[in-house]
């Protein structure tokens, strides 16, 4: 229940952590009775492993020259391109899924990748990826948000939705080895007329790409922004960030105070959200 007429113990508590990374959140919470999700010892393994084999995967695909979207026109002036990022967006998120899948498909493929299956509308994930550590004989399956952004348009990458923070919070309730990555993708954009048929050529390059675990991003890399819903998650700089290990139970109260630290939330919407999304036991 409410306390009245004070903050509840574990509210203040994250409020006095604020700005410290390594500050002891919570502490005794009688009348929060959360649930307190604690990961498997291996998570931080997995995690790396599944970083390691998309980040290969990404890489193989720019040295080879598979980094390449092509689409046609009959526009004599070519792609409009000081307006193409509006639609760059998702044909570089499909190329993602499509090297994923392409993979996938060879069942001796080196990257150890057995499954791929593109998120819904309203999933978490755009791509949920399984892979089968040939050395351990275990599985590893990663939630991962694909994010595209231009190489040459000032500020793009800065401040982008990553996911609702009522719909991130439960699923590291609900799932205590929830693993969800960010694969960031720079491109950039070009196009050529082909002489014989008059057609313009537009070409959409990946350039650069990053992979990390948004449990495991800085206190200084993560915003909440409160419009939308309940609010949502924000990186503020996609391409340039700090990583700090920390637990699932940690990264929960680091998300319950950039929720509080906001003037357009109080206690009560956050007691009513804890309570509506099983938070709490």
């Amino acid at each position: 229940m409410l306390y009245e007429g004070k903050l509840h113990p574990y509210i203040v508590s994250l409020q006095k952590s604020r700005f410290l990374e390594t500050a002891p959140l919570g502490g005794n919470m009688p009348d929060y009775d959360f649930k307190i999700p604690v990961e498997d010892a291996s998570y931080p393994d997995w995690s790396a492993y599944a970083i390691k084999q998309i980040s290969a995967i990404m890489q193989d695909a720019i040295e080879t020259g598979n980094n390449k979207i092509l689409i046609h026109t009959n526009l004599k002036r070519g792609l409009p391109l000081e307006n193409i990022n509006k639609v760059a967006g998702p044909f570089v998120e499909a190329w993602a899924l499509e090297k994923f899948e392409d993979i996938c498909e060879d069942a001796n493929n080196p990257y150890e990748l057995v499954h791929v299956e593109a998120g819904a509308r309203l999933d978490v994930y755009d791509v949920l990826l399984q892979f089968k550590r040939v050395d351990r004989g275990d599985y590893v399956s990663s939630n991962v948000d694909v994010k595209a952004t231009a190489e040459d348009i000032k500020g793009s990458g800065k401040s982008p939705n990553i996911t609702s923070y009522a719909v991130i919070r439960t699923e590291y309730v609900n799932d205590r080895d929830f693993l969800f990555l960010i694969l960031s993708l720079k491109h950039r954009v070009f196009s050529e007329k082909e002489p014989k048929s008059g057609m313009t050529k537009g070409i959409m390059e990946v350039r650069s790409y990053n992979v990390y675990d948004l449990k495991y991003l800085s206190d200084a890399d993560i915003s909440y922004n409160p419009a939308l819903g309940h609010g949502q998650i924000q990186i503020r700089d996609i391409h340039y960030v700090s990583i700090v290990t920390r637990t699932t139970w940690e990264f929960c109260q680091l998300l319950d105070r950039k929720y509080l630290n906001s003037s357009k939330r109080t206690e009560a919407d956050f007691h009513e959200l804890a309570q509506g999304h099983g938070w709490i036991k």
